[in-house]
């Protein structure tokens, strides 16, 4: 969950810049490993390039029909691979899903957000599918530990990002020497322990903002106490704003999934128990008692499933490769809308710039007896999205332990008590809210959605990549992940192999999904006999240059 740009890297510096040179690399091809080890770990060279049969197509197995497996059938369809898309599921799209309210309005159960909007595929396709999407512009509203709200908050949330850019800086340069354990909490406590120093107030200003430090959970899914600082660097986005989806992902998600459900062949509500890649080809066991044989396998499973299920591999997955998946952290990230028969917050016919929108969080609240252990609250204020898009409703979102907890609860509630819960949990929130009065049929919720990614076994019990403090080798054990096992034919993609600049983002999935596709087809000589056979069927006027469909940063330069 993110308003803020997090990204530090300005484009005079991208050439410079290691995760941008991981970005240029990824979409290449032609690969290259910041260690050789990788390579002589994990894959059998002599392997890699296969031999093209021209008497029948090569029989490509997806497994996962995520934004990932979707965009990697799209590529190999393209190359004319005969292409079979699996999933658990009854349905497309794996964590990108919406539900339906009670009041008709149509919302995201996981990824609301467009990280970044330079060159990015996902707004490329929320623009052609006529997606809208919003900012609140950094608009931010914080309520201190005794529920009053802080006239100083836009300047101490300025501070506070101030020390995040920082840490980004201090991470990148300094990656090599930092101490694993080192956490992003750590470094705070460094920063700001000699900030305000003149203040009459420092010490309340100091722990305003060290409080504030905790919302960065609603980022990673984790405490901002095990967020590691040596790979902190690993957390930055694709430069420009980070856009809110306000039409919700649906749109995007049919235009990628599109070609798959024109050309493949999907089998839903099929769940893959084992992948026995020991005889040349990938034989996959499902749990209906199918046996799928195909010439090569690409797993874009969530890590948080590879993590659960390394035993389903066959023979085992070597030893580096396995403690690459355990070493990356998985974290857990809820949302829970709330809805109301109409915006309370808002004043009716007030100046929009007026208006009290945008973020709302809660520091330490120490007013409620249902949270003791005084977690931070958050949420966003859907009542401002633009036109039809717009809903009564306020979208928490909740991480870590307390995601865990509310989940575990939640379980053992029937409808009509899940209700009366999180309207108990939340009202000492929301009372805070303008206008709120007790007495007024506006102010009571009419209905609450909450998610439960955790308990969600096919999601992996989570919700995206992390890097946890304890960490030692985060950067080659992504791209450890994201080589695969070549000589085994088997390939993984997902938001845990994409190029760093997307970790844990759809734009990542999206990425990951395309350059296995396309390092599928360059292994059977694909690339260059399409590209041939273009020029032959369309003329001279084609760029023999030019990827097949590829979006985002294919095709154009890195700023200098």
């Amino acid at each position: 969950m993110d308003a803020y740009s997090i990204s530090y890297t300005t484009p005079s510096r991208r050439n410079s810049s290691r995760i941008y040179q991981d970005l240029a690399t990824c979409r290449l091809s032609s690969r290259t490993y910041s260690d050789e080890r990788i390579k002589r770990l994990i894959m059998d060279s002599s392997k890699k390039h296969r031999t093209y049969d021209a008497s029948r197509k090569t029989r490509i197995g997806v497994v996962g029909a995520g934004i990932a497996g979707l965009r990697c059938a799209d590529v190999l369809l393209q190359y004319g691979f005969s292409v079979t898309v699996i999933d658990a599921r009854n349905r497309l799209g794996g964590r990108t899903h919406q539900a339906t309210l009670p009041s008709g309005n149509v919302v995201d159960l996981g990824p609301n957000w467009i990280h970044g909007t330079e060159h990015n595929p996902i707004l490329d396709l929320a623009k052609e599918t006529n997606t809208p999407t919003h900012s609140w512009e950094e608009r931010t509203n914080i309520f201190g530990e005794d529920g009053t709200k802080l006239e100083e908050a836009r300047s101490l949330s300025d501070a506070m990002w101030g020390i995040i850019v920082q840490a980004f800086k201090h991470s990148s340069q300094n990656t090599a020497t930092i101490d694993p354990e080192e956490s992003l909490h750590d470094f705070f406590i460094k920063r700001v322990a000699d900030m305000f120093t003149e203040d009459a107030d420092a010490e309340h200003k100091r722990k305003v903002i060290m409080q504030m430090a905790e919302l960065w959970g609603a980022f990673v899914g984790s405490p901002v106490t095990t967020q590691s600082l040596k790979f902190f660097w690993l957390e930055e986005c694709i430069d420009g704003e980070n856009l809110f989806c306000a039409g919700t992902y649906k749109r995007i998600l049919d235009a990628i999934a599109k070609p798959a459900v024109e050309k493949a062949d999907i089998k839903l509500s099929t769940r893959v128990d084992r992948i026995n890649a020991s005889t040349g080809t990938v034989k996959l066991s499902t749990n209906d008692g199918q046996e799928l044989e195909f010439d090569e396998v690409v797993m874009t499973n969530p890590l948080g499933w590879l993590k659960s299920n390394k035993r389903a591999f066959q023979p085992p997955l070597p030893a580096r490769f396995s403690q690459a998946i355990d070493a990356i952290g998985y974290g857990c990230l809820e949302k829970v809308y709330i809805t109301f028969p109409r915006a309370f917050w808002l004043k009716d016919g007030a100046n929009p710039a007026d208006q009290f929108t945008g973020f709302m969080q809660w520091l330490a609240p120490s007013y409620s007896d249902r949270n003791p252990q005084k977690w931070n609250q958050e949420c966003v204020d859907l009542a401002t999205l633009p036109g039809s898009c717009a809903h009564p409703t306020l979208l928490y979102y909740i991480y870590g332990d307390q995601s865990v907890a509310l989940s575990a609860e939640l379980a053992r509630l029937s409808e009509k008590e899940k209700l009366e819960h999180l309207t108990s949990f939340f009202k000492p929130y929301y009372s805070r809210l303008p206008f709120y009065n007790d007495n007024s049929i506006d102010c009571i919720p009419t209905s609450c959605l909450a998610t439960s990614w955790v308990t969600d076994d096919l999601a992996g019990n989570g919700s995206y990549s992390t890097f946890r403090t304890g960490l030692q080798e985060g950067d080659k054990d992504i791209e450890i992940m994201r080589e695969g096992l070549v000589g085994r034919s088997l390939w993984f993609a997902g938001e845990h192999t994409a190029p760093f600049v997307a970790l844990g983002t759809v734009t990542g999935a999206y990425w990951s999904g395309e350059a296995v596709g396309k390092r599928i087809a360059e292994a059977y000589g694909m690339t260059a006999r399409v590209r041939s056979e273009l020029l032959s069927s369309q003329g001279s006027n084609l760029d023999a240059t030019k990827e097949v469909n590829a979006r985002g940063f294919t095709d154009k330069p890195l700023d200098n």
